[in-house]
């Protein structure tokens, strides 16, 4: 077990270190192409953050744990409003001069309405999953366009989270590690206790080179590897950009912090779930579909009323957020007994 706590971390600690390094290699290669500084930003703000959680999520599906990409996907997306925003308005109150956000905010919502629907008969099809990818594509489509009439400040601000050096051989040094320490991170958490271990390794029929670390920590804890995506692996996932989101606060980042949460949650739920169910066929858990999904669009919900006000995120809203993640967190937990 401890040692099985020790990887995990390890590999929390490789992913946050791979995410950085992805984010610095691909804006300044984008800029090198002759992307500009406001183009790369819009994709780096909106999508970047959950490129560890991918990491994992790969790992989960090439090793046939499916429910623990599954808890993963959705997991972040509740935590991304409850930790990270709910920290990051807590440290500072958020102002938000991005207004493409509170549409888009508005498709998460519908969209998770959406799977909700489409996961009642127990399952996500290739069709539907194909479908799902195709509302992604629709969504950069609109937020590049959207956000193209934003006012000068808010453009200014994007593009300057994208500057970078720009220097070829130096990016594809970054992107080189970040691969390595993406995939070094992911496989710790999902299928790295046999790598240092002198355990006997599982077989391959049972998931890969050793006993998932996650699942490990999981059934400790007494939770199913689906439960175990969706508490300990999507919150660990998620300490480095709540980290991140704090100080984004502190400057004054508001419109940065919260599309960071809004573009990555969209992320996890059309590219993520949709692609994996592009794959191959999604069982979909009835009490997922009855609960966790549902808890995510509450999560989404409770912001839509911040937006659609003063654009402004307060500290005592932040708190509400905060509050709302540990009773879910809460409730999860005592649903086990």
């Amino acid at each position: 077990m401890l040692e099985a706590v020790g990887l995990f971390v390890l590999g929390l600690l490789l992913l946050a270190l791979g995410g950085d390094s992805v984010v610095k290699g691909a804006s300044g290669l984008a800029q090198r192409l002759g992307i500009s500084p406001f183009a790369a930003g819009l994709v780096l703000v909106a999508f970047a953050t959950s490129l560890p959680e991918l990491a994992v999520n790969l790992q989960a599906v090439v090793r046939g744990q499916q429910a623990l990409a599954l808890g993963n996907a959705v997991g972040s997306n509740i935590v991304n409003f409850g930790l990270t925003l709910g920290l990051a308005a807590l440290a500072a109150p958020l102002t938000v001069r991005w207004r493409a956000l509170a549409p888009l905010l508005l498709v998460l919502l519908l969209g998770t309405v959406g799977v909700i629907g489409l996961g009642l008969d127990g399952a996500l099809s290739r069709g539907e999953g194909l479908a799902m990818l195709a509302v992604f594509v629709a969504v950069v489509v609109f937020a590049t366009v959207r956000t193209r009439h934003e006012k000068p400040e808010v453009q200014d601000a994007i593009a300057a989270f994208a500057q970078t050096q720009t220097h070829l051989g130096l990016n594809l040094i970054r992107l080189l590690i970040a691969a390595v320490l993406l995939h070094l991170g992911a496989y710790l958490i999902v299928g790295g206790h046999g790598l240092w271990s002198l355990h006997a390794p599982l077989p391959a029929a049972a998931g890969g080179f050793g006993s998932p670390n996650a699942a490990i920590i999981g059934a400790a804890l007494g939770l199913s590897p689906l439960l175990a995506g969706l508490l300990p692996v999507a919150i660990g996932t998620a300490l480095p950009e709540a980290a991140a989101a704090v100080a984004a606060a502190r400057r004054g980042q508001g419109e940065i912090v919260v599309g960071h949460v809004i573009g990555s949650s969209l992320f996890n739920l059309l590219f993520v779930l949709g692609g994996m169910a592009a794959l191959r066929t999604l069982p979909l858990p009835a009490s997922f579909v009855r609960f966790e999904l549902p808890a995510a669009a509450v999560f989404a919900l409770m912001l839509y009323p911040m937006l659609r006000g003063d654009l402004r995120i307060s500290r005592r809203e932040g708190a509400v957020l905060v509050l709302a993640l540990l009773a879910w967190i809460g409730l999860e937990l005592a649903m086990l007994g």
